[in-house]
C-alpha cells in the first residue's frame, strides 16, 4: 500500500483540483451547500450499494465521490471564512481523541459494549450535560435506521430488554394488537399498531446483532431476483404475469428458490 507521504500528496492534489474547479468551471463555480445536498445524498446511497455488493472497485470509486463532496463543502466554507478543510479535520480528530479515552487516555474498558456506553456518555458531556439522550438522533434519518439508533441510545443508559427472547415476546404482543385492530376495521389504530410491531421487530434484530436495514435490503434484492426469474420464465412460456394464476406464479417462484436465487 501507499506511504503516508503519498497519501498526503494525493489529498493535496484533490484540494488543488477543487480550488481550480471552483474558479474555472462554470458548474462548480456556482454550486452552494443547498444545490449540492441532494447529490451528496445520492452519492452516499451509491456508496452503500457498493458496500452491500462488496465490490471493492466500486467502493473505492464511490468513496472518492463522497470525499469530493466533503472537500467541496469545506471549500465553500473557506470562501465565507467560516471554516476550511483543516478545521474539518481538526474537529473530527479532537472528537475521536475525546471519545476514545481508553486509547488516548487512562480509561480501562472491558469489550466493545463498554466502549459504546462510554461513547454515549462522552457525547452528553460534549454538550455540557444539557443534551438529552435521544437528542442526537437526526430527524431526517430513514425510519428503520432511526428506530435502530433510538433503541441503541436508550440501551446505552440501561433502558433495554435483557434478552432477545424477551423482545420476541413483545413481537407476539404487538402482532395480536395489530390483528385485533385489523379485524375491527380501524385503519388509524391499525397503523399505530403496525408501527409498534415494526419497532418491536427492529428491537429483536438489534439484540441479535443484525442490522434491520441491511436485512431488509438483502430481502429486497432477493425478491427482485426471484420475481425477475418468474417474469422471464413466464415470457419464455409465451405468457404475461397478469394472465397467470397465483398458483402458476408461485410454482415458478419455487423454481427460483430451488436454484438458489
Amino acid at each position: 500500500m501507499h506511504t503516508k507521504e503519498e497519501k498526503m500528496q494525493a489529498f493535496g492534489r484533490l484540494l488543488d483540483i477543487m480550488d481550480e474547479l471552483r474558479v474555472k468551471c462554470p458548474w462548480d463555480r456556482v454550486q452552494t451547500n443547498d444545490s449540492l445536498r441532494q447529490n451528496t445524498i445520492e452519492e452516499v446511497y451509491e456508496l452503500c450499494d457498493a458496500l452491500m455488493k462488496d465490490s471493492k472497485s466500486d467502493i473505492c470509486k464511490e468513496l472518492g465521490d463522497v470525499l469530493l463532496h466533503i472537500v467541496f463543502y469545506a471549500k465553500i466554507g473557506s470562501e465565507t471564512n467560516d471554516f476550511d478543510i483543516k478545521d474539518v479535520c481538526d474537529k473530527i480528530c479532537d472528537k475521536l481523541i475525546f471519545r476514545h479515552p481508553h486509547v488516548f487516555g487512562t480509561t480501562q474498558v472491558n469489550g466493545q459494549e463498554q466502549v459504546l456506553q462510554n461513547w454515549e456518555q462522552l457525547k452528553l458531556k460534549e454538550k455540557g450535560g444539557n443534551k438529552r439522550v435521544l437528542a442526537g438522533v437526526p430527524d431526517a434519518l430513514p425510519s428503520i435506521i432511526k428506530a435502530f439508533r433510538i433503541q441503541e441510545k436508550a440501551a446505552h443508559v440501561g433502558f433495554d430488554w435483557d434478552t432477545a427472547e424477551q423482545a420476541m415476546d413483545k413481537i407476539q404482543e404487538e402482532y395480536a394488537e395489530l390483528n385485533a385492530e385489523i379485524t375491527a376495521g380501524s385503519k388509524e389504530k391499525a397503523e399505530q399498531e403496525l408501527g409498534d410491531l415494526l419497532f418491536a421487530v427492529i428491537n429483536v434484530a438489534r439484540l441479535c446483532d443484525i442490522h434491520p436495514d441491511n436485512a431488509l435490503e438483502r430481502t429486497n434484492r432477493k425478491f427482485i431476483r426471484r420475481f425477475n426469474y418468474v417474469e422471464e420464465a413466464a415470457i419464455s412460456q409465451g405468457k404475461q404475469l397478469k394472465d397467470m394464476t397465483l398458483e402458476e406464479m408461485d410454482s415458478l417462484w419455487n423454481e427460483a428458490k430451488s436454484i438458489g436465487l
